[in-house]
Formats: C-alpha cells, sequence, structure tokens
C-alpha cells in the first residue's frame, strides 16, 4: 500500500520540503526550496532566525500541495532531517527568546575558558572534568562550538533573555514543538549536546550540573522514530495541512543522511558534501579521539554511532567561488554576468558549468592548493582561527586552476579526515558521496583519484537526508520492518573508480597540503585572534 509523507530537510542556508510515496521504494513525488539567512558576527557568532524557518516551511509546503494537487487528508505523517548542534531557548508557550545559535557560532570561548580553567590540563580541558564527563556521557565538550557553551554564553551576557527560557532545543525540536505544542529531544539531538548519559540514556544530571545547566531546561528524550503528536489547528493551517496529521521525531542530518544513503550496517560509509561536510563510518561502540576531534555519535538507530569527522566548508568553499571568481563582482566587466547566465540555461546551472570546465585542467591544478577553511575548522585539528587559501599560484595560473583547487582541496580535507577514522576503524572500500556535491560527476571522480576509493552515488544525492526522514516514518508507521531494511529502498546510479595515472600528483599534494596548517597556525592566530 502507497503511503505519502513530507520530510522537511533543515540546512544552513534554506529548508527544502520534500513529498514521498512510500511503497516497495522511497520515492520523491515533488519538492519545493526556500532560503532564509544566515546572520554571522565578527566576534564569532552564527545565528539565524526562527520565524523565517516557519515561513520557509510553510510557503514550500504550500508549494508542494499545490504543485501535486495532493489530497493533505492523504499525508500520514511528516518529520524532519535537520542540522544539529543549535541552540534555541524557547519560553513556556515555544516561543524563541532570541535567535537560535547556529552549530556554527563559537563565541563561547571565554565560558569554555573558564570551566576548564584549573586543575591539570589535557586536550584543552580540566582533566578532572574530562574525565566525570567521560564517565557519564562518553564525550565531553572540549570544542568551542559544542552547545552547552552557546548555552553558557546567553547565560553570561544575555540575562534577560536566559530567564526567560523554559527548554532548551535543537533546531528541529524547536519546529517540532510548533507542529505539536510538545518539547522533545531525539535520542541523537541529546547525545549531541554531550549530556547524555551513555549508560541510561537519558540525562545525565551529575555531568549537565558540572556545566552549569539547569536540568529543568532539558525535554524529555524519545526515539527517532517515535510519534511526537499531531499538527495543532494554528500549525495545520499555516502550513496548509490536515490537523491531527502525525509529526515523527526524526533526526539530525549526521544521523538520516547515512540511512538515506543506505549506510546502516557497521562498517558503511558515507561522505556528505552539502554546506558542511563530513566522513563518517558505522560502528557498535562509543568511541572518542580527542586529538583528531572523531568522535563516535549517537544515530538514529539503537546500538549504533557514527563515527563522525566533520568539516565547516565544504560545498560552502565553492559558493565563495562561485560568487568571487566565477562572476564578476567589482562592475567591470558587467556584460560577462549574461555570459553567466546563458551558461546557467545551457547546463542547468553555474554549479554545473564550473565542475565542467574544470575537466579541462590536469590533476593537481597544475600545482596550485587551496585549503577550505572559511569558517574555521573542527577535524583534525580544532581551530576558529584557521582560513581558507591559494597555495602555489604562479604568472600563468587562470581561474580554472582555482576552481579545480577548490575542488581538490575540499577532497583533500576529506581523505584527511578518512585516514584518521582508518586508524582506529576499518572504513568500507565502497563509499556512497551524497550531498550537492555528489551532484557533479567531475568532483566524485576526483574525490575517487584522491581518495584511492571507488565512489558510489545514488539518485537524488542532495535529497539523502528528507530520504532518511521518510525511512523514519516508514518505520514509524510499521511500513517498513526497521532502519536496518532502509538499504533495500536504496538504489545506487553511479560508480567512480581512482584513476592510477593521477595517484602520484595527488599523494605529493596532499602530503603538501596537511603540512600547510601546521606551518601557518601562528599566521592564522596572528591575523585573527581578536
Amino acid at each position: 500500500m502507497k503511503t505519502n509523507v513530507i520530510a522537511y530537510d533543515i540546512g544552513t542556508t534554506g529548508v527544502k520540503t520534500c513529498l514521498f510515496e512510500i511503497d516497495e521504494k522511497i520515492k520523491l513525488i515533488a519538492s519545493a526550496m526556500a532560503g532564509y539567512n544566515l546572520y554571522v558576527y565578527e566576534d564569532g557568532g552564527a545565528e539565524q532566525d526562527a520565524e523565517e524557518w516557519w515561513d520557509a516551511m510553510c510557503s514550500t509546503t504550500k508549494e508542494v500541495v499545490e504543485k501535486t494537487g495532493i489530497d493533505v487528508n492523504s499525508i500520514e505523517g511528516l518529520s524532519f532531517c535537520s542540522q544539529m548542534q543549535g541552540m534555541v531557548l524557547v519560553d513556556k508557550d515555544g516561543n524563541a527568546v532570541r535567535r537560535p545559535m547556529s552549530y556554527m557560532d563559537q563565541r563561547g570561548k571565554k565560558e569554555i575558558k573558564e570551566n576548564f580553567a584549573y586543575g591539570l590540563q589535557i586536550a584543552g580541558g580540566n582533566i578532572i572534568k574530562l574525565a566525570r564527563a567521560m564517565y557519564h556521557t562518553g564525550v565531553s565538550p572540549v570544542s568551542v562550538k559544542d552547545p552547552v557553551w552557546k548555552y553558557k554564553w546567553v547565560e553570561a551576557n544575555e540575562p534577560e533573555n536566559f530567564s526567560k527560557a523554559a527548554y532548551w532545543l535543537d533546531v528541529k525540536e524547536y519546529l517540532i514543538g510548533r507542529c505539536t505544542g510538545k518539547f522533545v529531544m531525539t535520542e541523537d539531538s541529546a547525545f549531541a549536546t554531550l549530556l547524555m548519559d551513555k549508560k541510561t540514556q537519558d540525562w545525565s544530571i551529575p555531568t549537565a550540573k558540572m556545566f552549569g545547566v539547569n536540568p529543568k531546561h532539558l525535554a524529555p528524550i524519545i526515539k527517532s522514530t517515535d510519534l511526537v503528536g499531531g499538527l495543532t489547528k494554528k500549525a495545520a493551517d499555516d502550513l496548509g495541512l490536515a490537523e491531527g496529521t502525525k509529526v515523527f521525531g526524526g533526526g539530525g542530518d549526521a544521523s538520516l543522511i547515512g540511512v538515506g544513503s543506505g549506510c546502516v550496517d557497521v562498517g558503511d560509509t558515507h561522505i556528505y558534501s552539502g554546506t558542511s561536510g563530513w566522513v563518517s563510518t558505522i560502528i557498535d561502540k562509543q568511541t572518542v579521539d580527542i586529538i583528531t576531534m572523531i568522535a563516535a555519535i549517537r544515530g538514529a538507530q539503537t546500538g549504533k554511532f557514527n563515527y563522525f569527522a566533520e568539516m565547516e566548508t565544504s560545498g560552502k568553499c565553492l559558493e565563495w567561488v562561485k560568487n568571487h571568481l566565477a562572476l564578476d563582482e567589482i562592475g567591470i566587466y558587467l556584460k560577462k554576468e549574461d555570459v553567466a547566465e546563458s551558461i546557467e540555461t545551457e547546463y542547468t546551472s553555474l554549479y554545473q558549468y564550473m565542475t565542467s570546465v574544470i575537466e579541462k585542467i590536469p590533476a593537481g591544478s597544475n600545482g596550485v592548493i587551496f585549503t577550505p577553511w572559511l569558517h574555521g575548522n573542527r577535524c583534525p585539528f580544532e581551530d576558529p582561527f584557521a582560513t581558507g587559501m591559494f597555495f602555489n599560484i604562479k604568472i600563468e595560473t587562470g581561474k580554472t586552476e582555482l576552481i579545480r583547487a577548490v575542488l581538490e582541496g575540499i577532497c583533500f580535507h576529506k581523505r584527511w579526515m578518512l585516514e584518521c577514522e582508518e586508524k582506529k576503524f576499518k572504513v568500507s572500500d565502497k563509499i556512497r558521496f551524497v550531498g550537492g556535491g555528489a551532484l557533479s560527476p567531475a568532483t566524485c571522480q576526483i574525490l575517487a583519484d584522491i581518495t584511492g576509493k571507488t565512489i558510489e552515488t545514488i539518485e537524488d544525492p542532495q535529497n539523502v537526508g528528507s530520504v532518511g526522514a521518510a525511512a523514519i516514518m516508514g518505520v514509524g508507521l510499521n511500513i517498513i520492518p526497521s532502519l536496518e531494511k532502509v538499504k533495500n529502498f536504496i538504489t545506487v546510479t553511479g560508480t567512480y573508480t581512482p584513476n592510477p595515472a593521477n595517484k602520484e600528483v595527488y599523494d605529493r599534494q596532499y602530503q603538501v597540503f596537511k603540512k600547510l596548517y601546521k606551518s601557518n597556525k601562528k599566521n592564522f592566530h596572528m591575523l585573527n585572534e581578536i
């Protein structure tokens, strides 16, 4: 029996609303996209607006319904795949007391320093507190971008807003509350706060109190496949859906993108390239590498973890290239903008054009190397002051070499993270590549050549998180037996094998790429540490 569901992919720069039909396969029927702002501040702040999220959800839901003419009463459920480690403080009525803080926010430098200021230090933290946190939760908040430091920053800098807070939620949990009037946190979101007890799967009150978190601010924890409740009349009217439509917990992007890619068994590895990027391998135990900043985070599947290595800017680097290299922003050659528009018509998008023309440039971009750290870096080194650079530019270097170097730099960094994971766990020989980056055959081949792994792509890789959210609902509605069976619903559409002719040049440049951070660490801090 065919079942209709709606999945919301809540990303960093916009929401994509997808209508799926679940039968023998998870089939995308229609989708709509709406953007919203990311407010980035000079002090390291990165925020979004909760009303912009909701407005984007409402407009895209109505667009999908109008586009398909579907009877809204036939939609069985809705759920979310969302950006993670945000910090949304809401009052007792579910209203955000301030703009939500993005996972990219790094204003909590003073707060993390003060909490770890005294006693023997290891990996940047007080060894006593680290040990206590590890005992209870298996992890510890040693990154300035961890949500608890955002929470503490608001407490220290905005006491009036903090006093209004009834709950600390993540992004999708805020939207679940807006839909149902109920406040919850799914297991993966709770884990991402680094305050969830590894044994009880509930909040670790001793850890919360150790870091000065009010336990009353922590919402009840549920499973990703759990039914939270039905749409309220107000939410249904706003969205243009039927009152009472079932709302399921869903999951974070780090959890559900793997599920949607079909990586559900231990050892399965996927690489994601969207605004941010990561390498993730399914393992069956909780662990953390505090040296390379790779942690096994709780996924949507009980008893399984995603050994997760994150980079802050992946596809965002290509967006920077589009805006500042491919297009003319100075206004001298205005007619070239018309050429860009004709290119979009011919190639579907300027991104597609850019990733097509770089195939004319040899592997290695004629010696140019790019570092993709446009908003600091998290893994395999934590440094909010690291920045992007082009290295080894010559007089004959052109824009096309620079554009290819950006894609190669993104892939070099993913190889670095992949190799760090391989030191502790076996990763799969065939890797699923998903996200918007996987739409480019040129990028897929570069990734295969640089990593030395066979790269597989799937249908609609840019919607993979929504597929994971649809799978969650399939299990919650008893249509799919379990998340482990989701692999049967995913079809591989492309395979890219490494080209041995490119191995020597990529291996050589990769070694230089890894040295660029160590060689410039002091320079980054001298220029950017204010």
